[in-house]
């Protein structure tokens, strides 16, 4: 059996597995609510870094458990974006390996063709996670080299603890775990509806109203111009400098070109292009209240993981005035915002459009491979394996491309171990079972 419940009956087959310098053995180890060893690695998360990891392990033959907290595959993509949501980029910069996007997809699928083609994923390479499961804390246990994975089920009345125990973990929760909600002055006493766009699924319950979108980030673009298209009245707070890119150049995508560009000239020589392409295609967008970085939008990518906003026809929208650009906010009170510049708007509801963090600090322990912020702090390409058994897939902050190349090396470099030590452990009980028959033939004799 690939992942075995540990009971009193297979401690000894597990002594033999762990080796002889483990007899004193911690009892909680064993004799908790639920124990399950893990012939392979444990895999936290099931979107498409785990899917495209969990991938690369079938096809070298290497047993495995994804964990996953919600109650579906890809929860992000289908719990908590918006409905007018297409990829950014092109498809062929978003499939997960060893299995493209079907070729009558558009260049820019929708979420739903995205999600539909991760449920295709997951059931071409019969990956089946264990939903409802969220991970409490993961700890490496020193003593036996081993790690301990807590979870507790998140679907049963009467919450269910189960602890999983291997020699392999990959981290696959992403970037985008948890939304960030800064603490704004007085946004408690306002009293309109506050939402995350997280929650926001789309404008048609705020027609005539005037919203308060609180990003310019591309979800924040997105969600304006959606209100917009529902008749709307979005006001988009600017805190600070924006790269706004148009999302194609002469009918070709701006990323690609931006790949294509990189292999032949510096960083900052591609920085140069793309910002001068432009200003040749949008014009000037400092005189609409969106004002640029100093630095190049792949030279910012690269150090502060800021993405550049591909537009998809919210800059016509602020060219009209139809999207109102306001600046920070001061403070809120009931029904109204003062912005930093002194201006009070009257506001029906708020949207933030705030972001992502990794929730990885609040369950993984006892670890320096991941800096404070649960990012990894090794940059890429470098960031994805630690020490002592432990990987992580999906905070390139490169999107899918990044997360698919990092998997890949994952799933290589797990299959390379779990082989030379199962090769090992038959070694070893072979070699038992021999001095097992040459005990009993000389009793025999």
């Amino acid at each position: 059996m690939y992942n075995t419940p540990i009971t009193c009956l297979n401690i000894p087959n597990m002594l033999q597995t762990f080796g002889h310098q483990h007899h004193h053995l911690h009892e909680d180890l064993f004799f908790s609510r639920r124990c399950i060893w893990v012939n392979g690695p444990v895999i936290v998360g099931a979107g498409p870094s785990g899917l495209a990891v969990a991938a690369g392990l079938k096809q070298q033959g290497v047993p495995f458990i994804v964990l996953e907290r919600a109650n579906c595959i890809a929860s992000l993509w289908q719990n908590r974006t918006y409905d007018r949501l297409k990829l950014h980029l092109p498809k062929q910069f978003c499939q997960l390996p060893s299995f493209p996007f079907p070729e009558d997809f558009p260049e820019y699928p929708t979420k739903y063709q995205f999600i539909n083609y991760l449920e295709s994923y997951a059931e071409h390479f019969n990956i089946n996670p264990h939903f409802n499961e969220a991970v409490q804390s993961a700890k490496y246990d020193e003593t036996f080299g081993l790690w301990r994975v807590k979870t507790v089920s998140t679907s049963a009345s009467n919450p269910v603890e189960v602890e999983y125990i291997c020699r392999w973990l990959v981290v696959a929760t992403g970037e985008n775990a948890e939304k960030v909600v800064p603490d704004f002055k007085g946004l408690k006493e306002f009293s309109g509806p506050v939402t995350h766009a997280c929650d926001y699924k789309s404008g048609e319950s705020c027609q005539g109203k005037s919203v308060l979108v609180v990003g310019c980030g591309n979800s924040g673009m997105e969600v304006s111009l959606d209100l917009c298209n529902h008749n709307a009245h979005p006001s988009m707070v600017v805190r600070s400098s924006v790269h706004v890119l148009p999302r194609e150049v002469l009918g070709k995508s701006t990323f690609e070109l931006a790949v294509t560009l990189i292999k032949w000239c510096p960083l900052w020589m591609v920085d140069k292009i793309l910002l001068v392409l432009a200003r040749l295609i949008l014009g000037n967008v400092e005189r609409y209240g969106l004002k640029r970085p100093s630095l190049g939008p792949l030279e910012l990518k690269n150090i502060a993981g800021k993405t550049p906003v591909l537009d998809s026809g919210a800059l016509s929208k602020i060219r009209s005035r139809d999207i109102k650009v306001v600046p920070g906010i001061k403070r809120f009170a009931p029904g109204r915002v003062e912005l930093v510049n002194g201006e009070n708007m009257q506001i029906d509801s708020v949207i933030l459009a705030t972001g992502y963090r990794s929730n990885v600090p609040s369950w993984l322990k006892d670890n320096d491979f991941f800096s404070e912020d649960g990012i990894p702090k090794n940059p890429f390409p470098n960031g994805w394996k630690g020490k002592a058994g432990l990987y992580a897939v999906g905070f390139t902050r490169r999107g899918l491309s990044g997360a698919s190349l990092d998997a890949i090396s994952v799933a290589l470099d797990i299959a390379k171990r779990w082989k030379e030590e199962t090769k090992q452990t038959r070694k070893s009980v072979t070699g038992q079972h021999r001095r097992c028959i040459h005990i009993f033939r000389a009793i025999e004799n």
